[in-house]
């Protein structure tokens, strides 16, 4: 059952245990509200049967006194083990799916939108801490204590009891059969939901383009679509889970008038005592209240299944996995018949073989969408290869735990990500046990300092939400000095001097060239002039490799190479007439 439990409603084990609990609880606590019942029934009929209450007088206060405290004592156990229990796992529910976000393939990463892993990890996880604290643990202990309580009637007479219960099972029922619908409906309405986010996201982030563009109000047009879509489907999905608790708690109510009708027969034919229907009234007023809110409950956990799919989704998906320890002898790269595709239709490498050896500068170059980019990032197993072998030093890395590979990596992105923190902090990103002399040093390598000593406060300055306050340049310098300060035996630059200008990149390959030393370095760039220097040129077009070898070698030969540095040098002399 905790299995189930864990996967229907993307649960730890400890949460699972202690919704275990809550149920436990709240029928407790149901049953507890049950003696009061049983204590006026009493009072009636000594009242009836004695015509006082003197002798039994204290027995009643005590009774109440009693009863009071029963409540208030299992209310309390009650709001422990479904509220503040439910807390506890709505924070372990957040931190499991970062944790697993951490270790998925960026292939998972690929077929999702950031709004869409946001809303499941904020919104998602929110819906569910809700639905632990409020609804199942309640519908629970309310089925189980009206299972309960419905077993006893059948003692007292099973006429009445068959009078007052029928509709238990019908209304349940009915709201059972909701469930395809609800589904359907929910899995629409985040859809909608999904799409509204992403606009809104991409307007916030590509305003500046669709403003220089004139392109806000088609841009914002369709949004407001979006935005009323969402608003109206929210209508039909409210109207299509009440038309089903609604008629659900319309046959609820006619439990009241069929328990009076079948006790108002019995009393005439003289076959039912006037106590036990009052004390039949009394338990179906007390029951059939609970049970309406109960019908809500059930509805609004069957709702719950598209959030748990998403969940699920996320915390069921297969990781990389792999030994926790190195073994490999030297950091030679070597592809090995190496092919690789996003999907079944698409291939994006078929059959790549070279080797990028230590103490050496390979180059992968070539025309836009050739593979360049993909290969460096199966290099760090941030995908695994469909075909072939990929190894470091002889080691396999399919076979390796994918953070403990990329200790031997330094990455430099083409896409530089920053954090809303101080310059200093973002450099020792590279590495978190680094000194403040150390993150300078490396700072120094990447000349952070010409950029650095116009700031405020220097190393101390706050550079805003992924490097706002900073230029293209800057920010791809502070990527730079992260690599720098790592010292990782690996070097892997992706475009890395891109946003530089022509006397900052000479200036970084210098500082680069000090730092290759005994490392292996691959390097992904468009502009020839950044390759001129590498040990060894790897040309991709169309995911094969078409030329490999020296730049000296490649310039002689008729192809890719020595076309690109043709076209790359008719280009520089380019003017406007």
């Amino acid at each position: 059952m905790l299995k189930k439990l864990q996967h229907r409603y993307a649960l730890s084990e400890k949460g699972a245990k202690d919704m275990v609990k809550a149920f436990c609880c709240c029928v407790i606590s149901n049953l507890a509200l049950m003696f009061p019942v049983g204590l006026l029934y009493n009072l009636v009929s000594d009242i009836m049967n004695e015509g006082t209450l003197s002798g039994r007088f204290t027995f009643y206060i005590i009774g109440s006194i009693l009863c009071l405290l029963l409540i208030a004592v299992t209310t309390y156990l009650q709001y422990n083990a479904t509220f503040l229990a439910t807390y506890v796992e709505s924070g372990v529910r957040r931190i499991s799916l970062a944790e697993k976000l951490r270790k998925l393939p960026l292939s998972f990463f690929g077929k999702k939108d950031l709004s869409d892993l946001t809303s499941t990890i904020m919104a998602d996880c929110s819906t569910m801490e809700t639905a632990s604290s409020h609804w199942i643990p309640e519908l629970i202990g309310s089925l189980i204590s009206t299972v309960i309580i419905a077993i006893s009637l059948f003692f007292f007479d099973w006429r009445m009891a068959l009078a007052s219960l029928w509709v238990l099972p019908i209304s349940v029922a009915i709201v059972l059969l909701s469930s395809k619908v609800q589904y359907n409906l929910g899995k629409r309405h985040m859809k909608l939901k999904m799409d509204c986010a992403d606009g809104i996201q991409e307007c916030l982030e590509t305003i500046r383009d669709l403003k220089s563009n004139n392109a806000e109000k088609e841009y914002l047009d369709g949004l407001d679509r979006k935005i009323k879509a969402v608003e109206k489907h929210s209508i039909v999905n409210e109207l299509g889970t009440a038309v089903f608790v609604a008629s659900a708690q319309m046959i609820l109510k006619l439990g009241i008038v069929t328990t009076t009708l079948v006790g108002g027969i019995l009393l005439q034919n003289g076959t039912l005592n006037i106590l036990t229907f009052f004390m039949f009234l009394l338990v179906v007023s007390r029951i059939y209240d609970p049970m309406q809110m109960s019908l809500q409950n059930l509805a609004a956990i069957i709702s719950t299944k598209v959030q748990c799919e998403r969940m699920n989704e996320i915390l069921e998906h297969p990781v990389q996995s792999g030994a926790m320890s190195l073994c490999n002898n030297g950091c030679d790269i070597t592809f090995k018949n190496v092919g690789f595709s996003y999907d079944d239709r698409e291939t994006v490498l078929s059959d790549v073989s070279f080797t990028a050896k230590q103490g050496e500068v390979t180059a992968l170059i070539g025309p836009s969408g050739g593979g360049k980019t993909t290969v460096s990032r199966l290099a760090t197993r941030f995908w695994d290869i469909t075909k072939g072998k990929i190894t470091v030093g002889g080691m396999d890395i399919s076979k390796i735990d994918p953070e403990t590979l990329l200790s031997l990596y330094s990455i430099v992105f083409q896409d530089v990500t920053l954090f809303n923190n101080t310059v200093m902090e973002n450099i020792r990103i590279g590495r978190k046990d680094a000194t403040d002399k150390e993150v300078l040093e490396a700072a120094r390598y990447a000349h952070c300092d010409e950029f650095v000593e116009k700031l405020p406060q220097r190393y101390n300055t706050m550079i805003g939400e992924n490097g706002s306050e900073l230029s293209g340049g800057e920010r791809q310098r502070i990527s730079i000095a992260r690599a720098f300060l790592k010292n990782a035996p690996i070097i892997l630059l992706d475009e890395a001097t891109a946003s530089l200008d022509v006397d900052n990149e000479t200036l970084i390959q210098e500082s680069i060239s000090k730092l290759i030393k005994d490392k292996t370095v691959m390097i992904i760039a468009h502009r020839m002039r950044t390759v001129a220097a590498a040990d060894k040129i790897v040309v991709l077009k169309d995911g094969v490799v078409a030329q490999q070898g020296t730049p000296d070698k490649l310039i002689n030969e008729d192809g890719i190479y020595r076309n690109m540095v043709m076209l790359q040098a008719e280009s520089g002399n380019w003017k406007m007439n």
